[in-house]
């Protein structure tokens, strides 16, 4: 059952009302298919969560540092895991690790999974992949963790193992742990990711400094904020390079009126959990202000974890009106859109090269919103390798090994292409 952000279940007024929510989702992978001992200074969390900050600071715990970056509370063995991994011999670990919180700057605890291949370590180390999952939901049941295909992200970590990587997926901060699910809270994401390379380091005593990130669509967008925070987070690590797949990096047109309109039906699917993402942010917000109809009415559908009710999820979608969608008044629409830039990428420079896929028939984020925020990436001085696959929707499963060999070559020191030379796309 879906919790309020305190954690208690919530009834069924309560999750679509003003009052204060656990964060949401929008995405989801499976629609488709410079450091400081001190840690993160508060002052460099976006604006748009000081006032968040601000109230729940004096109650919560300190965030990590140093050491604590990454250590692990409790650990056990992961039996039963499906997919490609099956066939590679790897050990499974399933960890508790400390992280930090992007929205409070407070101390958390994270729940993820470390895969060991098979055989002796190489010299140096086996380097580590840190994983972005898609989404999956926004309770704890929808922790990829609690499933043994990982909730879809089995194959990709069997791509990754069969290249000889010690892999982490972390199940984001408030998935499987106390508190809400801050989903597109890019901050948080990329220090879960980037705690999550110093917890498999733990489990795995062999494991290299040398790390790269790959995530898809939510974990695209994280795999993307971890390379923006690799050099200020990512102290005593060497960072290689970022894969991100149909990334949900600049998200701000969605609150345009011609978009609303015309809101594709897997973008009314996800509306739900924009807004109650955005809800844990602005508890101010009115979530009536932009969705009503069929969706707002049946919140245990619209919430439930992606995978669980798809076929009910795209029933219900179908009902909707085309003003359902659309923000009351062109004030809440503009309203919507400074929440939605407060958290888009990119928000500063990368630590090192990236690697930026998109489908051309994706419609759920659309090519054009990614194609933006590479754009304003590349003006930042980035260096990355952006792809268009034709005629390939969100997140699909055939732009994976493309992004499995570019994390090879990262680490193999080949010099990484550079479309941002070319303009940028």
């Amino acid at each position: 059952m879906n919790r309020d952000r305190t954690g208690r279940n919530a009834s069924l007024p309560t999750r679509l009302g003003v009052g204060a929510m656990m964060a949401g989702v929008l995405l989801a992978g499976t629609v488709a298919c410079g450091s400081s001992a001190s840690g993160p200074d508060a002052s460099e969390i976006a604006d748009v969560h000081t006032s968040t900050a601000s109230m729940s600071a004096p109650s919560l715990p300190p965030a990590p540092i140093g050491d604590e970056r990454g250590a692990v509370l409790s650990r056990e063995p992961f039996a039963g895991i499906t997919g490609e991994i099956e066939d590679t011999g790897a050990t499974v670990t399933k960890v508790t690790y400390r992280s930090t919180s992007g929205v409070t700057n407070s101390g958390t605890e994270v729940v993820g999974t470390v895969f060991t291949p098979e055989g002796q370590a190489p010299e140096g180390g086996w380097p580590v992949v840190t994983v972005g999952h898609g989404t999956t939901g926004v309770t704890d049941e929808c922790a990829p963790s609690s499933s043994p295909t990982l909730l879809g992200t089995a194959d990709v970590v069997g791509q990754l193992l069969e290249r000889g990587y010690v892999v982490a997926v972390s199940d984001y901060e408030g998935l499987g742990t106390e508190g809400p699910h801050p989903y597109l809270e890019p901050t948080t994401a990329a220090y879960n990711l980037i705690d999550a390379v110093r917890a498999a380091r733990q489990i795995v005593p062999a494991a290299s400094t040398r790390w790269a990130a790959l995530g898809v669509s939510q974990g695209g967008q994280a795999s993307w904020s971890a390379a923006e925070h690799a050099d200020d987070y990512g102290e005593g690590l060497e960072f290689v390079g970022s894969a991100n797949l149909s990334p949900a990096a600049d998200l701000a047109g969605i609150a345009d009126g011609n978009v609303a309109e015309a809101m594709t039906l897997p973008q009314k699917m996800f509306l739900p959990y924009l807004l109650e993402g955005l809800q844990l942010l602005h508890p101010e917000m009115d979530p009536t202000d932009y969705l009503r109809g069929a969706l707002a009415e049946n919140p245990d559908t619209a919430l439930s974890c992606v995978g669980a009710m798809l076929t009910e999820k795209w029933n219900v979608a179908t009902q909707m009106r085309p003003d359902d969608t659309v923000p009351r008044t062109p004030a809440d629409a503009l309203q919507m859109r400074k929440w939605l830039e407060g958290i888009a990428l990119p928000q500063s420079k990368a630590a090192g090269p990236q690697l930026v896929v998109v489908g051309s028939e994706d419609n759920l984020i659309f090519p054009e919103w990614t194609e933006h925020a590479v754009e304003k990436a590349c003006a930042n001085g980035d260096v990355i390798a952006f792809r268009t696959r034709t005629g390939e929707g969100h997140a699909d499963a055939r732009a994976i090994p493309g992004a499995v060999q570019w994390v090879a070559d990262r680490f193999a020191g080949v010099p990484p292409e550079n479309t941002c030379q070319e303009g940028g796309s």
